[in-house]
């Protein structure tokens, strides 16, 4: 190592080059790495979804999911498959480990859904198989609203997406709210009945009479051509005009029996911004295109194209990822510029002006390395990547500033430049490279975190590993080669040149200033080392203690405010979309006045979402003003519980949008079974324990609702007497409730194909019609209520199976300042009080489950860490008692972490925190591994281990309060929160981009103040400790081969 460095300084001109190099490609990369909020992150899950129309759920449960599960369930790497049965429709959600290849699990489970296409249903869908990924997302929503027909919405809607997806950086466009066109033909059931006609007849009729037919070719022998029949439907009027029944001369048409017309699909939800009708158009990247590029390039086609717009549309953007991504890369570069600026300070105050320059350098230079090394692996520019090199900052210029001091100190003793920073170099270069090898030791495991919160942290590993080692070429190659070119002999006063030779010669007595109090006062704690040391587990044990009665308990990952919040309306009984929308529209009334909402985005359905309540008939979503002129979202969110309290029949919900893998209600309870009697109890009487908590608030649960559905049942033996069977009743059923396809055709306006669909009139659409219906059969008109009856049952809901089994599960907010980690233990105990019905099981999920995994991968890769340290320690010192030692600050500085987060109230945050302390452990021992190779230096000069302390306390103690100063302060602005804009001269607190960091950020800074204290004062006690034993182990050998050599003599005279 040490004729490496030699041979670099020699060529001081070559370095200097490449350096440049690097910086001007860093900075070229640093502008043009795509840039996003969020890390692109692979979540290992594949959807499977399968329609069928009318379906019932337990149907769906029966002949779609049975042959599905018998497929899937031996997928290989498959963790759990939970299969949604609804109303037309069957989903299955397969989740694979996290070390599965999701490439080769969406083949294979295409290939098995393939192998149980055979067993489904003919009139099923074919089945869509899909892979959950992070650019499904939207990064922007477009909303076209207005008081126009909705047919112009549309079409601007689809001149607008045609125009977006051919931008390389958009994946597509999907347009929601807007309902599929149809033809949709009124038959008049009396005219129908007139003729005798019936449904099959007009099936039949529509299928045959659509069709293009190529005939082949004819080839005459004077020339060959092609033939065809055109015979397919090209709009309504082909309909109409085909004959469907002859009577002598007479030809019955459609049109004689039948009004058709080109219409929209019945509303199954109804969709407006700011209380307009709208269509939404969700933007989504491609992954690794640059987010901000990609929606500036969309607004500009936005722009480009509102002139050719029809008048009275409106275009507005909502959940704009760019602008968050601009506000929190500008956030955050502030945060990098005055830590920058803070840690040059200090180091600007201690070594000098170019002292200070050189060890600047290496912020810089490690910054864009690793920005560098990052693009060319294919990563982006994530806030997680922007705030690793604010953790950074400080232990960036450790190195440097070690060589820099030690250069300064040769020069200020006569050494010339060169020489003094070779030496400088050489002789630091070990502990250097022993101090930035443990802290990259810690961060390795981190790398292979599994799941979702792995992949979304692991980019903090990465840009540490790849910043730190850039920092140790800067501080071993770089920061040498420029001192040797500016660095300037005698730039210490006399007065610290005194101070240094003293301590040097252990002259203690003349060292001046804060550096002899300090020697004044290690030399008392010397002289009682053991009781320094006891003192200091004390302090570890009371801050354990007073942490566990006032800390702010455990929690997953920071709650932190957003500028986008939900409201949710539930209503229960049969309500039809109309009325369910002037609920919801009552509650958008109440917040339309307020302030600090910025746009309001309304949704009613027919049907709630997955993953929701199933009582959800609406969903209100607001966005929030700018941060720093409203209040926090969750004060807002309970003055819209506050404001609808007075709406009756319905139940508000609300929450606030929640960022990292952190997702879904506070508290979420799955209770499973294959007996759903026992399955229902349980749930009751689970719901009965969350209502007596009164600290939990959005109780609910997933059971069917209350409510009525028809069932028509059909009489197979008096139905075939009359010639009818339940394929043919139920045609005629459809045509009184959605209608039923008979074909479709491609219209020259549109790309989609359209649905021919035959109805009966809306007044005809009656629960009364189900008893009027009349079957053409070989006996003539047949009245279907001769065969069949009709009866009202209890509504069934959507049938949920986790692994096969039945599900069902149980949700709950906390009330303000309750911690959910310690009322989930709590809840589970009383839980663990009732008697459940055999197979019961239950099981919490969301966070609680996922604090379970995280917090056990954290504490092994607690232990490896701490294995790698340790073998990188003993290599470097030959000594086990040193390395322990070393790693006895890791402990002790667990006291800091616990003060830090109780002062500034934060709770222990088992991601944040947890990654704190592992952190911690490698920057901790950077300065013992520095003070413990200045002592054996020393001891090995043949020094006296008092002394060789005092001295090593002296001449270290500026290195390492630099070192540890500066990364300190490199984090006060994110422990505070501080978001200091030099540039527009604009000073905020509290900015959500820094409250994510405030728990990993105190845990380090609280962390560092305390071992700093340790290593200065209780590392210098170990040290002595491990001498004495060392003498009196060397005494005693001295004693017992004195007393042999004794015992020999007195042999040898009484020999004599």
């Amino acid at each position: 190592m040490n004729n490496f460095i030699e041979a670099t300084l020699h060529r001081h001109r070559t370095v200097l080059m490449l350096f440049v190099l690097i910086m001007i490609i860093g900075a070229v990369t640093m502008y043009t790495i795509p840039k996003e909020s969020n890390p692109d992150i692979t979540v290992p899950i594949v959807y499977v979804s399968v329609g069928h129309e009318g379906i019932s759920p337990e149907d769906a449960d029966r002949l779609i999911y049975k042959p599905l599960e018998s497929e899937l369930k031996s997928l290989d790497g498959l963790k759990e498959m939970i299969s949604t049965a609804s109303q037309g429709h069957l989903s299955v959600t397969l989740e694979f480990y996290g070390d599965a290849n999701i490439d080769q699990a969406l083949i294979d489970v295409r290939e098995k859904v393939d192998a149980a296409k055979k067993d489904l249903p003919s009139d099923s869908d074919e089945p869509l198989v899909k892979e959950i990924n992070v650019a499904l997302f939207p990064v922007m929503i477009v909303t076209l609203s207005g008081n126009v027909d909705e047919s112009l919405l549309y079409a601007s809607a689809d001149r607008l997406k045609d125009a977006m997806e051919s931008l390389p950086g958009v994946l597509g466009a999907d347009i929601v709210g807007k309902r599929e066109e149809l033809a949709e033909i009124i038959v008049d059931p009396a005219r129908m009945d007139n003729y005798n006609l019936s449904f099959s007849q007009l099936a039949t009729l529509v299928s045959n009479n659509n069709q293009l037919v190529a005939a082949g070719d004819l080839d005459t022998g004077a020339g060959r051509f092609s033939v065809k029949v055109p015979g397919l439907v090209e709009d309504v009027n082909d309909i109409l005009n085909m004959p469907i029944k002859t009577e002598g001369d007479n030809v019955v048409k459609f049109r004689d029996i039948a009004v058709g017309r080109l219409t929209y699909k019945d509303r199954k939800d109804i969709a407006r911004i700011n209380g307009k009708s709208a269509v939404v158009l969700e933007i989504k990247k491609r992954i690794g295109s640059n987010i901000i590029e990609t929606l500036d390039q969309v607004k500009y086609i936005i722009e480009q194209a509102k002139p050719m717009l029809p008048d009275g549309i409106e275009i507005s953007y909502s959940q704009d990822e760019s602008k968050n991504i601009k506000n929190m890369l500008n956030d955050l570069f502030n945060n990098v510029l005055v830590a920058t600026i803070l840690v040059m300070i200090i180091v600007l105050g201690s070594l000098g002006l170019r002292s200070a320059t050189m060890v600047g350098l290496a912020i810089p230079g490690s910054f864009l390395i690793g920005i560098l090394l990052l693009d060319a692996m294919g990563y982006t520019l994530n806030m997680v990547v922007l705030f690793s090199l604010i953790l950074s900052v400080g232990m960036l210029v450790d190195g440097a500033i070690v060589v820099t001091e030690y250069a300064d100190r040769r020069m200020a003793e006569g050494a010339n430049k060169f020489y003094a920073y070779s030496e400088a170099a050489k002789r630091m270069s070990w502990p250097i490279i022993a101090s930035t090898a443990t802290t990259l030791a810690v961060f390795f495991p981190l790398l292979f975190w599994p799941g979702t919160t792995g992949d979304f942290m692991m980019f903090l590993p990465l840009t540490l590993l790849f910043t730190l080692s850039a920092s140790l070429i800067m501080a071993l190659i770089i920061v040498p080669t420029i001192g040797i070119i500016i660095g300037k002999s005698g730039d210490h006063n006399e007065a610290t040149l005194a101070t240094m030779h003293a301590a040097e010669e252990g002259r203690f007595d003349d060292i001046p200033g804060f550096t002899g109090r300090y020697v004044h006062y290690l030399k008392i704690a010397l002289n009682h080392p053991r009781k320094v040391f006891m003192a200091a587990l004390s302090i570890l044990f009371i801050s354990f203690g007073i942490y566990s009665q006032l800390g702010h308990g455990v929690e997953f990952f920071p709650d932190v405010d957003a500028d986008i919040g939900m409201v949710d309306i539930r209503a229960r009984g049969n309500l039809s979309l109309q009325e369910s929308d002037q609920l919801v529209a009552q509650v958008e009334r109440k917040i339309f006045d307020m302030a600090e909402v910025e746009s309001i985005y309304t949704s009613t359905f027919v049907k709630a979402p997955n993953d929701s309540a199933n009582d959800l008939v609406g969903r209100i979503q607001i966005e929030l003003i700018n941060w720093e002129h409203r209040r926090p979202a969750d004060d807002i969110l309970k003055d819209i519980e506050i404001r609808t309290a007075d709406i009756a029949g319905i139940i508000i919900e609300t929450q606030k949008k929640k960022g990292g893998p952190a997702a879904g209600a506070d508290i979420q309870l799955q209770i499973t079974s294959n007996n759903q009697n026992d399955l229902v109890k349980a749930v009751a009487l689970a719901k009965e324990v969350f209502e007596q908590d009164d600290e939990l608030r959005d109780i609910r649960d997933d059971l069917p609702l209350d409510g009525i559905s028809w069932e028509l049942d059909i009489d197979r033996e008096s139905a075939s007497r009359y010639g009818a069977d339940i394929a043919t009743a139920g045609s005629m059923v459809r045509m009184v409730t959605s209608g039923l396809t008979v074909g479709s055709f491609r219209p020259d306006f549109t790309d989609d194909e359209v649905d021919i669909r035959l109805r009966y009139p809306s007044e005809n659409r009656t629960l009364e019609q189900f008893d009027g219906i009349n079957l053409s059969t070989s006996a003539g008109l047949v009245p279907i209520s001769n065969f069949m009856e009709s009866y009202a049952v209890p509504q069934v809901g959507n049938l949920i199976r986790i692994d096969g089994k039945r599900r069902h599960k149980l949700l709950a907010n906390v009330g303000e300042g309750v911690n959910k980690m310690a009322k989930i233990e709590q809840l589970s105990a009383l839980l663990k009080e009732e008697n459940w019905a055999d197979g019961v099981e239950m099981k919490f999920r969301g966070d609680f489950e996922q604090m379970g995994e995280t917090g056990g991968f954290l504490v092994k890769a607690f232990f490896i860490a701490i294995f790698l340290m340790l073998t990188i320690l003993v290599t470097q010192f030959n000594s086990f008692y040193h390395a322990g030692l070393i790693l006895s600050a890791i402990v002790l500085s667990i006291a800091g972490v616990l003060i830090g987060l109780l002062i500034l109230g934060e709770p222990f945050g088992v991601v944040m925190s947890g990654m704190g302390v592992i952190a911690l452990a490698g920057i901790v021992v950077n300065n013992n591994i520095v003070l413990i190779d200045t002592f054996n230096q020393l001891i090995k000069e043949g020094v006296p281990a008092m002394d060789a302390a005092l001295r090593t306390g002296a001449q270290r103690l500026r290195p390492v309060l630099l070192t540890a100063i500066t990364t300190v302060l490199g984090l006060i602005p994110m422990v505070f929160q501080w978001n200091i804009d030099l540039i527009h001269n604009h000073i905020t607190s509290g900015a959500p981009s820094s409250k994510w960091w405030t728990q990993l950020s105190t845990s380090i800074a609280g962390g560092l103040t305390f071992a700093t204290l340790l290593t200065l004062v209780l590392t210098p006690c170990l040290l002595i400790i491990g001498e004495q034993k060392k003498a009196k182990k060397l005494a005693k050998l001295e004693a017992k081969a004195k007393g042999a050599e004794q015992d020999l003599d007195s042999s040898q005279v009484s020999s004599s």
